[in-house]
């Protein structure tokens, strides 16, 4: 008699709903069905089961050997029960064998099969390779109902994530002919079209247009022509969280109470999706009274001021807590009070009265009181020094807490380079009964030796070869412990560079330096010693060469100031260049030597928050660079033997973080060289180069400033009515530059972000046409990407918007130009 036979025999004579009933094949008692009867187990017996253990099956169905049951009764459709929850068989059968008052119970059991082997058919091999990591099966796996009912699931969420909502799933068996009790499985996919949104339209909105509510769904969009970069597909688990944004939004307009009374996903097509969200605003609030409470630190009429919040302000939560508890973009309350070390304050802004539409807040403080830091740890730092992150950080045991030190720390360390800026932690560990604070930093250390093979053409000396090394967390402590040569030695917090240039017999160019950040470990002065030497060689007519070898050695020694505050810093620079000319004409020198001895003061400022991708802060430097008066000493010193000049030049950059990722960048630029006599004319050294990517086109005159303008070709960019200065250089230059930046990778293995720009600028041959107001402009977009092992890469596509300069020899209908940088941001 079949399975099915028995269940309905058991349900009409038992009562109970299971699986096979007892057979009864060999009895010396008969069992009357109408009369149920306790009889004693004699015995278990599992029969069927070839990959299970019976041991363990007969625990499972929960019957032994002197057990009493009734037959017909529930004891044995239980039993059944038990074997089917496990999910591992695919029939059971129970017979019966009675003797007396015993009976002996046998359950023959047909195993479901294990998986061998399973395919996808249908898609290409990616995609069948992402799936066999979202789908649940393994080898050897019992295949089961619910197995594959959850891996129909998971390919079908895993298409839903890429807007196929049609997908089909079918899933067939076929037995292994190499494995017993063992199937294959095929997996065939019809992912089907992809589903896009056509409309999203709102109900009941009256405060604000449909259009300005679709934009605070930030992953939620409509498909349009025109909205080429734009994602359109729906994804259900992203458009919950758009939802929310949308409340969001009305919150910070004043509309708390806005709801999402209803809405709905509806088809227009098979490929296209109709969204309607019906919303119930609310009325607008608006603050009325703010009042506070538990303060006496500070009183009520400064704490407003901080606050910033006036009555009549339209109520925006998000806004209050951010004035509260954390402003990026200025003080807030809670920052006040713990920058003078009350760690443990806490305020809770209540609203005490709700009355039409304006809402009391009554700001309840507890101050309690002054945190003393206790202790500083370090995690993270397996390469660098303790003692190198030590001296950067400025929350010291024994001072008061403050949470612009902590913060402060935290930037110095990011500025260093040794760590990744985006996983540096602080994690302060009050003590509010002693009244102290531990604070653990904890940092990610990132490769940041720097390497850099390259070739290019440099200009009229031909092809360049470029082998760097820079080592940026150099220790010269560990030179002599050769256990340290991990492949050098490291941990220090010292800068070694070594560059080479040469194209062969005709330039060679050869540059080392060395620095030490904190000169006697006590202070942060930093000491600098550079030297560079540069060959070139011209091949003459019958013979003849023309050669002009550069020698150079600069020192520097940088000091970190704490007046006006201490983001500001000081560096003085020593430099000495000669220049040894023959058979070649530098500015009326044809044959001898020419030297330069200067001395350069720069005050400069940084607050950037993070030197690989800036989110918010500021940096600006001033440097005066100028050799002796000589002309001023000697009327009879000859200008070509000792050159003389000043040349001052200011930078300036701004970051404002917009939302999110997504900065704007700001800077100014401007340079000026001059001479302390008017009677003196200015030689070709010093000058300002600007145009492309400043990189410079294989110049060696030491101490030009090659300055970028983006859109134009490389050096070209100088205005002047004197046709030998375009090639010379300006003597004056400006440049501006508006530049939005979006984060794309923060990975510290290759950071990487897009970038859209506005700059204009231009360059001078003398101050009688200097003009700050003629510009020549460029628009473009671009990307960078910061390689710890290879530093900056970059790529521009600029477009000229502006003629080019008067006398400069280019192709005047050519206004879009690529541009690539290495190695430099661009000024």
């Amino acid at each position: 008699m079949t399975r099915f036979i028995w269940m309905l025999v058991f349900m009409l004579l038992a009562g109970t709903a299971s699986s096979q009933v007892l057979n009864n094949p060999v009895q010396t008692s008969p069992i009357d069905y109408a009369e149920p009867k306790q009889y004693r187990i004699g015995g278990v017996e599992i029969t069927g089961a070839k990959f299970l253990e019976p041991v363990a099956l007969i625990s499972v169905i929960g019957l032994k050997e002197g057990d009493e049951i009734t037959v017909p009764g529930e004891d044995i459709s239980r039993a059944i029960q038990k074997l089917w929850q496990q999910g591992i068989l695919g029939d059971v059968e129970v017979f019966a064998r009675t003797e007396g008052d015993l009976i002996y119970l046998t359950f023959d059991l047909k195993e479901r099969p294990r998986l061998s082997e399973y395919r996808f058919s249908g898609i290409n091999k990616t995609q069948s390779e992402a799936l066999r990591d979202k789908v649940p099966l393994q080898r050897g796996k019992i295949v089961t109902d619910a197995v594959l009912n959850s891996t129909r699931n998971a390919i079908r969420n895993y298409y839903l994530e890429k807007s196929f909502l049609n997908a089909k799933i079918n899933i067939t068996q076929r037995p292994d002919p190499t494995l017993p009790n063992s199937v294959i499985l095929n997996i065939h996919v019809d992912k089907g079209n992809k589903v896009k949104i056509e409309k999203i339209e709102f109900v009941g909105n009256e405060a604000f247009a449909d259009k300005r509510l679709r934009r605070q769904l930030k992953k939620t969009k409509e498909k349009k022509w025109y909205k080429i970069f734009t994602s359109s597909k729906y994804n259900r688990t992203e458009y919950e969280n758009d939802k929310q944004l949308l409340l969001d939004f009305y919150s910070t307009e004043g509309y708390r109470d806005a709801t999402i009374v209803s809405d709905s996903v509806y088809r227009i097509s098979d490929d296209r999706l109709g969204i309607r969200i019906t919303v119930d605003e609310g009325q607008q609030y608006y603050y009325r009274n703010i009042t506070w409470n538990g303060n006496y630190i500070y009183d009520d009429a400064y704490l407003s001021r901080v606050l910033g919040i006036a009555k009549g302000d339209i109520y925006n939560k998000q806004e209050l807590d951010k004035r509260l508890n954390y402003n990026p973009a200025g003080i807030d309350v809670s920052a006040l009070y713990q920058n003078d070390g009350y760690l443990f304050f806490n305020i809770d802004p209540v609203e005490v009265r709700v009355e039409g539409d304006s809402i009391d807040l009554e700001m309840r403080v507890t101050e309690g009181p002054q945190a003393t830091i206790n202790k500083i740890t370090i995690t993270g730092n397996d390469k660098t020094s303790d003692h190198v992150i030590l001296r950067e950080i400025r929350t010291l045991p024994g001072q008061k807490y403050s949470r612009d030190d902590l913060i402060r720390t935290r930037n110095e360390l990011a500025a260093l380079g040794y760590f990744d800026p985006e996983t540096i932690g602080l994690n302060p560990v009050p003590n509010p009964v002693e009244g102290t604070v531990d604070i653990n930093y904890s940092v990610v250390e990132r490769p940041n030796d720097q390497i850099s093979l390259s070739g290019g053409w440099g200009g009229p000396i031909g092809a360049v070869g470029t082998v760097g090394l820079t080592l940026n967390n150099f220790s010269t402590r560990k030179m002599f412990n050769l256990s340290e040569w991990r492949p050098v030695p490291t941990g220090d917090g010292q800068r070694l560079s070594l560059n080479v240039q040469a194209n062969g017999k005709y330039y060679q160019s050869y540059s080392l330096s060395f620095t030490e950040p904190w000169l006697g470990g006590r202070k942060a002065n930093s000491l600098t010693v550079s030297l560079f030497k540069t060959i070139r060689r011209f091949p003459g007519g019958e013979g003849a060469e023309s050669r002009l070898n550069v020698d150079g050695a600069a020192v520097s020694l940088g000091r970190r100031l704490n007046w006006p505050d201490n983001f500001f810093y000081m560096n003085h620079s020593l430099s000495f260049n000669r220049y040894d000319v023959s058979n070649y004409n530098i500015g009326g020198l044809t044959n001898g030597l020419s030297n330069s001895i200067s001395l350069t003061n720069t005050l400069g400022r940084s607050s950037i928050d993070n030197p690989t991708f800036p989110r918010r802060g500021s940096s600006f430097t001033l440097s005066v660079n100028m050799t002796p008066p000589y002309s001023l000493i000697s009327e009879n010193m000859d200008p070509l033997e000792y050159i003389e000049f000043h040349k001052w030049m200011f930078d300036a950059s701004y970051f404002i973080n917009l939302a999110g990722n997504l900065v704007l960048n700001t800077r100014a630029h401007f340079g000026f060289l001059g001479t302390y006599s008017q009677d003196n004319t200015l030689g070709p050294f010093e000058r300002f180069k600007l145009g492309g990517a400043g990189l410079g086109g294989g110049n060696i005159f030491v101490g030009t400033e090659y300055i970028g303008l983006r859109g134009y070709e490389d050096e070209r960019v100088v205005n002047s009515t004197d046709q030998s200065l375009l090639n010379a250089g300006g003597i004056a230059y400006n440049k501006f530059v508006f530049e939005a930046r979006q984060l794309i990778s923060p990975n510290p293995a290759a950071t990487i972000y897009g970038l859209a720009f506005l700059e204009a600028g231009n360059n001078f041959g003398s101050y009688a046409e200097y003009n700050p107001f003629k510009l020549y402009r460029s628009a473009g977009v671009g990307a960078r990407i910061f390689m710890s092992a290879f530093g900056l890469l970059g790529f521009d596509y600029a477009w000229r918007l502006d003629d080019l300069p008067p006398g400069v020899a280019g192709d005047a209908s050519k206004r879009g130009m690529f541009h690539f940088i290495i190695g430099q941001q661009i000024r």
